[in-house]
């Protein structure tokens, strides 16, 4: 009994507050300070312009960092008016420093992603993986003056991993920081 005590002890003891080696929830997140807060898109001009909104905040005692995302598009002559909601997870697993990303929207995609920050602390940019049997994404923050940033989405057809082009792109504004 007193042998299986000692470990028993030592795994409690490495799970007590205070007792990780993972970082703060402010330095795992300190690349990401620039996004934190509640933003809303401005009119760049589009195709087809939409108003959306976002926000970044760490949950889950600082454990992940959730983007919520929605976007409202008006009816148009290339079709009817709909929305696009999706959701964003970032988070680093147990003993690992590698951060990694999921992905959910409200038109049934689930895409992994590989977020890095620039070492300015100016870019944060998720790529997703490169799969033969699905085109790939990159999804880039930039900072700007002020409140705002960049946002730019970019697509790499299937066979063509690195061939990103444009799909969305557009400037949005802090409404609210943390």
């Amino acid at each position: 009994m007193r042998n299986l005590l000692l470990p028993v002890l030592a795994i409690l003891l490495l799970h007590l507050p205070g007792n990780s080696n993972q970082p703060s929830a402010a330095d795992r997140w300190a690349s990401y300070r620039f996004l934190m807060g509640d933003w809303v898109g401005e009119e760049d001009g589009q195709v087809r312009p939409g108003k959306g909104r976002f926000s970044f905040a760490p949950e889950l005692q600082g454990r992940i960092l959730v983007r919520k995302n929605r976007a409202d598009f008006p009816a148009s002559a290339g079709g009817p008016a709909f929305s696009h909601e999706d959701l964003l997870i970032i988070y680093q697993e147990d003993g690992s420093k590698e951060q990694k990303a999921i992905y959910f929207d409200s038109e049934g995609h689930v895409i992994p992603y590989t977020p890095a920050a620039s070492p300015d602390g100016q870019t944060l940019t998720l790529v997703s993986e490169v799969k033969t049997s699905a085109p790939r994404y990159r999804l880039t923050y930039t900072k700007q003056e002020g409140a705002r940033a960049r946002v730019k989405f970019e697509v790499a057809p299937r066979g063509k991993p690195d061939a990103f082009k444009t799909y969305l792109e557009g400037t949005v504004r802090r409404t609210k920081q943390p």
